[in-house]
Formats: C-alpha cells, sequence, structure tokens
C-alpha cells in the first residue's frame, strides 16, 4: 500500500489530502482560526454542577460551556486538583512529580458533586470538537501524546499496544521505559515503537516531559478559560500517528510550511525526511494530483462505484443512513445472488472510505442488498470488518440484522467534514437564465479597457474556463493577437477546469487577483 500526503496550504489554513494508492482516503481541514483541537489544555472554571446527569459544565473560553462527564475525571482528578491549587499559589516549585504526595483514587461510581464544586478551576484536555449546537467534550484524565509514547500524569502504569504481539519485544520495551521514565507518570507504548531503540524511545519520552513541565510553568500566569498548551497542528499530528515506510511522498505548495514539515520528519524519522516535496508546478497542488476531481466525485449526495452500482447517502440529527443501489448492473435469475454479493463488496470497501473520508461519527445504518445464503451474508460481515481496520477512528460493527441492516457506531471527535459539490451558476445564481454568451468577449474587453488603460496595469493574466481558452486562441490571427495590437502588451492567457463556462479572472503580475 502506497501513501501520500498532499497539503495545499492557504492563508485562512491548510487542506490535507491522504491518499493510499492514488485514491483519496482521508480529507483534513485545518483553519488558523479553529481554538478548540483535540489534545489541547485548558485551564476550565466549574459553571455549573449537574447531578442527574453525573457532570459538570465547564468554561474554556467557548460560546457554550463544555461538557465534562464523572466518567472523564480520570482516578486521580483529585491529584490535579490539589497541584492546580499549589502550583497557582506558589506552594509547589518543582515542574515534575518526584516530591508530590498523590491522593488515593476517586470510587469509579462515585458522584461529581462529591468531587468538583461550582467556581472551582480544574486543567481539562479537549476530547472532543465543537460539534452543531454542542459545545466541546471534555477530559480532566490529560496524556500528551508522542510518536513512540504517550505520557500520562499522576499513574506508575506502563501499557504497551494490542498490536504489539511478541512477548519478547513487550518486556524489551517495558524494560525501555521503566528505566527512563519519571516518577508518577505512566507511560502507553504506542504501535509504531516496536523494534525502535532506547535513544529514539528516551528522545521522544523526553519531548513530552518538556511539554508537561511547559504545561506546569504557564499554569500559574494563564487566566481561567484559556489555552495553557496546545496540540501541534493536523499535518503534524498525522505525520506523528501516520508515518512509516508506506509512506512514499508529502507534497506542500508553501515554503514555510515545507521547511517545518521537513525539519519535523528529520526529528522523527530521519530517514524518511527525503520524501517531503516542495509543489513548483504552476497548477493548483490539488488540481495536479486529481484530488480536486476527487472530491467532487466522492463528496455528494450519490457516490458512484466502479462496476455500476451506487450509494445513495443521506444525513440526519439523529444518525446516517447509507442505501446501496445495483445501478444498471443486471443479473438473471441463476446468478442474481451472486451479482448482490459482488455489489455488496465493492459497495463495503468504498463505505469504509467514505467513513473516513467524510469523517461521519456516531450511529451509521447501511443497507445491502438482500442476500439469501448465511454464508455470503458472513462473507460481507468479515469483509467489511477487514476494510474497516484500517480506520483509526474506534467504531463497532453489529452483524446484518434480521432485515439485511448494518448498523455501525463510529468515534466523533471533531465536526463531519461537509463539501458542497453541487455548483450555483456564478452568472445567474440559480434562477436559470444567463447573460448572453455571445456577449462574453466584450465583458472581458470592456474590463481590459479598465485594468490596462484607466489602470494602467502591465503583465495581466486573463484566467477563463479551457472552452473559452480554445476559443481565444484558435486561428492563425488569435483574439489574444488582437489584444496585443490594440492593447499593445501581451496579455497571458490561462484556463481553470473549476471555472463555470462564462466565468473569468484577472491576475496581476503577482498573481494576486484584481478586484473589479
Amino acid at each position: 500500500m502506497i501513501k501520500e500526503l498532499i497539503i495545499d496550504s492557504t492563508p485562512n489554513g491548510a487542506t490535507i489530502a491522504l491518499l493510499q494508492d492514488k485514491q483519496l482516503v482521508e480529507l483534513h481541514k485545518e483553519h488558523i482560526s479553529n481554538n478548540y483541537t483535540v489534545g489541547d489544555l485548558y485551564l476550565g472554571r466549574i459553571k455549573k454542577i449537574m447531578p442527574g446527569l453525573n457532570a459538570a459544565f465547564v468554561d474554556v473560553g467557548y460560546e457554550k460551556d463544555a461538557f465534562l462527564h464523572y466518567l472523564d475525571l480520570g482516578p486521580q482528578v483529585q491529584s490535579l486538583l490539589k497541584l492546580t491549587k499549589q502550583v497557582k499559589s506558589g506552594g509547589y516549585q518543582s515542574k515534575l512529580l518526584d516530591n508530590f504526595k498523590m491522593d488515593a483514587d476517586i470510587n469509579k461510581s462515585g458522584k461529581i458533586s462529591e468531587v468538583l464544586t461550582k467556581g472551582q478551576l480544574i486543567p481539562v484536555q479537549i476530547a472532543k470538537e465543537p460539534i452543531s449546537t454542542k459545545g466541546p467534550r471534555l477530559s480532566s484524565d490529560i496524556s500528551i501524546a508522542g510518536r513512540y509514547v504517550v505520557l500520562v500524569p499522576f499513574s506508575e502504569a506502563i501499557s504497551i499496544s494490542k498490536k504489539i504481539k511478541s512477548n519478547t519485544e513487550r518486556n524489551r520495551l517495558r524494560k525501555i521505559i521503566e528505566s527512563i521514565k519519571p516518577k508518577h507518570f505512566g507511560v502507553i507504548i504506542r504501535t509504531v515503537s516496536e523494534g525502535k531503540g532506547v535513544e529514539e524511545m528516551q528522545k521522544d519520552l523526553l519531548d513530552l516531559v518538556s511539554k508537561w513541565e511547559t504545561f506546569i510553568t504557564r499554569l500559574p500566569a494563564t487566566d481561567p478559560g484559556k489555552k495553557v498548551l496546545g496540540e501541534i497542528d493536523r499535518t503534524s499530528t498525522l505525520l506523528r500517528d501516520l508515518l512509516n515506510p508506506d509512506f512514499q511522498h508529502i507534497y506542500v505548495n508553501e515554503t514555510s510550511i515545507y521547511e517545518e514539515i521537513k525539519s519535523y520528519v528529520h526529528d522523527i524519522s530521519p530517514e524518511m525526511e527525503n520524501i517531503v516535496r516542495l509543489h513548483k508546478h504552476k497548477d493548483p497542488i490539488f488540481e495536479h494530483y486529481g484530488i480536486e476531481k476527487q472530491i467532487k466525485g466522492a463528496f455528494g449526495k450519490t457516490v458512484n462505484l466502479a462496476g455500476g452500482a451506487y450509494l445513495v447517502i443521506e444525513h440526519t440529527e439523529a444518525l446516517h443512513v447509507i442505501d446501496v443501489n445495483s445501478g444498471n448492473r443486471t443479473a438473471n435469475k441463476e446468478n442474481q445472488e451472486e451479482n448482490a454479493f459482488q455489489v455488496n463488496k465493492e459497495a463495503a470497501k468504498e463505505i469504509a472510505r467514505q467513513l473516513r473520508l467524510r469523517d461521519m461519527g456516531g450511529i451509521v445504518v447501511i443497507d445491502f442488498i438482500d442476500m439469501h445464503k448465511p454464508n455470503n451474508r458472513k462473507d460481507l460481515f468479515d469483509y467489511l470488518k477487514s476494510e474497516m481496520s484500517h480506520d483509526r477512528a474506534k467504531h463497532t460493527i453489529l452483524p446484518p440484522s434480521k432485515f439485511g441492516l448494518v448498523q455501525i457506531t463510529r468515534q466523533r471527535v471533531r465536526p463531519e467534514m461537509n463539501i458542497v459539490t453541487s455548483e450555483v451558476c456564478p452568472t445567474c445564481n440559480g434562477t436559470g437564465t444567463i447573460r448572453p454568451t455571445i456577449l462574453l468577449l466584450d465583458d472581458i474587453e470592456n474590463n481590459f479597457n479598465y485594468i490596462l488603460v484607466e489602470q494602467n496595469e502591465k503583465s495581466i493574466t486573463l484566467c477563463v474556463h479551457p472552452y473559452i481558452e480554445a476559443y481565444i486562441k484558435k486561428g492563425l490571427v488569435t483574439r489574444q493577437m488582437k489584444w496585443y495590437f490594440k492593447y499593445n502588451q501581451w496579455i497571458k492567457v490561462k484556463s481553470n477546469p473549476a471555472y463555470q463556462i462564462t466565468e473569468f479572472h484577472f491576475f496581476n503580475a503577482k498573481e494576486e487577483e484584481i478586484k473589479l
């Protein structure tokens, strides 16, 4: 499996596309203004205790109070509260926990009113970003994730990923961590640490300890409702969690981001530094690598499959519903069952991709085509589980019900990726009537008079739909040549397939759009 990461950086943030064997499987949008990212640490203030929900509402500076349930407090929440109080008052000077006396674990079936009080300060971590009308979901069971390990304060436990099967390797990793971890800190050893040496593990752990020290240093001066320690950006998070020898290329279209990512990859995996490439092609990066077209084809209500079948994806407040249709796939009675099985398998593969791509969370109900043979139903269920195994989000898949419905619950930690693929005509704004196309070139030339004559712009570029570009450049004496004689300067003409047929834009020598 060949993996590639394509990063489209803009002034407002970045869009990150993960490709597997040239097929788009994940799409992430990172906005500069997004202040509530999973993993961020805030100093919260308890606004309201809700005994009926066994939860509290916490002010973390968001327009709606965040939600903190008793089960998300963590067993050592009393120690966290005590440390916060001591650090804020200046009574605890150390940055680590060597001299800290920990309290007993809280009762697993206790009441939140026994632990928290209104107005109390508590460090919390974003567990779910704000979704729809809901505020963030919080946890006070703090952890700081690295590439190879996760640091868990107020614990002594060392946990190892279940995906590491070898007992010899598990024992080796445990001994490494036991010899280097600080007192009163637990460690979770991640799957990618398999086969790594002491130096790499120690460097990763020391980086996390340094982050904890930064958190403790900033805590006294941080006001309630403010961020204390931020998670790394989405691009670095993806690289931290996914980077492995399967990655062939990482393409970036912005020099400063390219340098940052190259430096980050050098730090976490020096041998893979050369896979980071700067996109220098004139075409937009997503268009050049065929991602724009894949996005348009994958995010509509109807998703077409290669064999002629298609999916219909509907979203409601409570759940997502996916209907599988055979489309123009025809079959006679003898192989109807086999045809249904093949369509369902094809659909299962695409559904697993769609869940990752759109980051659909909550309850998903899939209506597969009816099959009568129990073996086929079991094989389809096993195949769906196999395809979903690549999904990093926690999920549970139930076997087909009596009516052939498959139910999936999938972890939701951030808003669903929703891209509108149907386009409103930029000329008619959906009315169904447009300005006559015969007048299009007149409109363009009227703008030339304004830009070239009145504004005295030099070296401008006209960007139009490919059909219009072909028309402008056709013939022995082209329209472009006539403009040269008329305005005494050469006007570059470029095409953009994303434009509507009557859409056009002008750009100056610095490639900045000229506002008309």
